[in-house]
């Protein structure tokens, strides 16, 4: 499995700012899609897939497995710069599905992070000794609206034109 560096996610209607379910949500929308993304051998298990350690539960984002390569795939989406403590949350993730959810016949998890941005290095230092197969991945949406939101908003050239007038406007008010 060769992870991307980078997922452009352009079939998403998300805007530039949006939250962590707000991706989630738009990916699960978008499942068939999202899936060729990643690269055709996978399927889905689940969204927030629930795991428990002595009372207490956590939650995969989405969780898939690559057929391939007989293992799960804990995918974590976040929406801001990659921190090492990503890291740190993708290895428990990966110990707890090694230990609690895969089969006998199957290989270890392994844990794709895709995040808003990365520093390569700040990376490399994050996951040096992790001994887990865990990929830090970014993601891109689309530069322009899609076409069901652009219809509610002014163009490039309309929205330059109408800044520039209310400019003009309020310059003259001040005078």
């Amino acid at each position: 499995m060769a992870l991307k560096d980078e997922y452009p996610f352009d079939f998403l209607e998300l805007t530039p700012q949006h939250a962590e379910y707000e991706l989630e949500e738009a990916l699960l929308a978008n499942v068939r899609k999202f899936l060729t993304e990643m690269g055709g051998a996978f399927t889905f298990v689940g969204n927030q897939y629930r795991l428990e350690v002595e009372g207490q539960e956590y939650f995969i984002d989405p969780l898939l497995y690559h057929r391939a390569l007989q293992s799960l795939v804990a995918i974590e989406l976040k929406v801001d710069e990659f921190r090492p403590e990503y890291a740190g949350k993708a290895n428990f993730y990966l110990s707890l599905l090694n230990r609690t959810v895969k089969l006998p016949h199957e290989n270890p998890g392994i844990g794709i992070l895709i995040c808003k941005g990365k520093q390569r290095t700040v990376v490399e230092f994050a996951l040096e000794d992790i001994h887990k197969p865990i990929g830090v991945a970014t993601y891109s949406l689309a530069s322009q609206l899609p076409p069901s939101l652009a219809a509610f908003f002014p163009s490039q050239e309309e929205f330059t034109r109408r800044v520039e007038t209310l400019t003009e406007a309020l310059k003259k008010d001040t005078q």
